[in-house]
């Protein structure tokens, strides 16, 4: 066991994808015995972005720096959006006596505002619809108060007199340093349609996922290592029936059977546990089929013969005189049911025959609230691609150490 073990850290994809898998692992499990967040609790609203949000009333209330920098240009860049720059553009090519070249020369924004607004009068009549037309005044204005707004005064509303008294000033090139700032928050993937923490949900949903798969994973592992193993050695009547069973549920495509399953147990019945074995005692018969073959090649070795003449029962043989020479391949073939069963979870959480709740999270779920909720035609990419490139990472990582233990025991692989 120790000698096949050195033998299986050997290859270098089986260790590049047991890293992978660990890494995954340890955090699901570290990360909520160390962390007091509730990955389903509502800190935001619907698909708010990436970023850090700080608290807008500390902000007034903390000490304010004067710090020397450009912040007009900052601002353009970011109010005036790709479409009103083409409709500078537009105007300064038929209306602004623009050569292209001067055009093409201002392609910083904040270059081609200036050229806009030094060029723009009001009082030449523009070609097109009233809509169109009205476009350049709006714009216009809306540069102008950019250029023009010197800052905000801050108002303290008295409760008895409802007066306003003014508090503070905020200028331009008033800033605070976001260490004084009390309440902040950092989301690193955003807010999901429920405004729950992304990248909070995402590590207990990897967590939640991988359980779906290891216990799918070992129930269809387990089934058909027997079901293998008893038509493989016993053969004659048992044999057929078994292997007509094995054959019955390998025609008919075990994702069917899964959602005929999950529809029947309705949404009350379809909790995660039952969800992974749903899946776990249908994904059992191409394990069985390969240990069948397996088991055959082996019935009739001299030490199993031998075992029968001693007088060894059923269950010891197969414990002892086969199965050690198919226990490489079972392995194998439980990391694959493990991806499979992860798999079979997403596929049916994104027809919405998943677990049916919202106390808990996975892989699927999130890719099906993200759907539902429109993330894509929302450009919330946080939303659902890092589900995705997750739910890819566990089948990448898991198929690497199916491919570096069969690079070792398979002798017709070895190097």
């Amino acid at each position: 066991m120790k000698h096949q073990l050195k033998l299986v850290f050997t290859s270098p994809k089986f260790v590049v994808g047991f890293i992978i898998m660990m890494l995954m692992l340890l955090t699901a499990i570290l990360y909520p015995a160390f962390s007091s967040a509730d990955p389903l609790e509502m800190v935001g609203g619907l698909f708010y972005e990436p970023g850090t949000y700080i608290s807008t009333t500390d902000t007034i209330e903390t000490k304010q720096y004067h710090v020397t920098l450009d912040t007009v240009t900052n601002k353009l860049a970011m109010n005036v959006s790709e479409d009103e720059q083409v409709l500078m553009r537009d105007w300064l090519t038929h209306y602004g006596h623009i050569s292209a070249e001067q055009i093409m020369e201002a392609d910083e924004p904040a270059r081609l505002i200036a050229l806009w607004i030094d060029k723009y009068d009001e009082n030449i009549r523009v070609k097109g619809t009233s809509a169109y037309r009205k476009k350049f005044p709006r714009l216009f204005k809306k540069v102008e108060n950019i250029l023009h707004n010197e800052g905000y005064a801050i108002m303290l509303k008295d409760s008895d007199s409802g007066e306003l008294k003014e508090v503070a000033e905020v200028g331009h090139d008033s800033y605070v340093n976001t260490k004084d700032i009390p309440n902040q928050i950092t989301l690193i993937l955003g807010t999901d349609n429920f405004g729950r923490n992304v990248a909070v949900e995402l590590i207990y949903a990897i967590g939640n996922s991988l359980k779906v798969g290891l216990i799918a994973g070992t129930i269809a592992t387990f089934i058909g290592l027997i079901i293998g193993l008893l038509a493989g050695y016993i053969g004659g009547f048992i044999d057929n029936v078994l292997t007509f069973m094995t054959n019955m549920f390998t025609v008919i495509p075990s994702f069917i059977i899964l959602i005929l399953i999950s529809v029947s147990l309705g949404d009350q019945g379809r909790s995660l546990g039952t969800i992974a074995i749903v899946i776990g005692i249908t994904a059992w018969p191409w394990t069985a089929r390969a240990v069948r073959a397996q088991t055959i090649t082996l019935r009739n070795r001299d030490h199993v013969n031998l075992s029968k003449l001693s007088g060894h029962r059923l269950v010891r043989i197969l414990l002892t005189d086969i199965l050690p020479y198919v226990a490489s391949y079972v392995v194998m073939a439980c990391i694959l049911q493990i991806a499979s069963g992860i798999l079979a979870e997403a596929q049916l959480s994104m027809l919405g025959l998943g677990p049916s709740t919202s106390k808990i999270a996975t892989l699927g779920l999130m890719l099906n609230w993200a759907i539902q909720f429109q993330a894509p035609l929302s450009n919330a990419w946080w939303a659902f691609l890092p589900v995705i490139l997750f739910i890819a990472l566990i089948s990448f990582s898991l198929n690497l150490m199916n491919t570096g233990l069969d690079q070792v025991f398979n002798p017709q692989l070895r190097e």
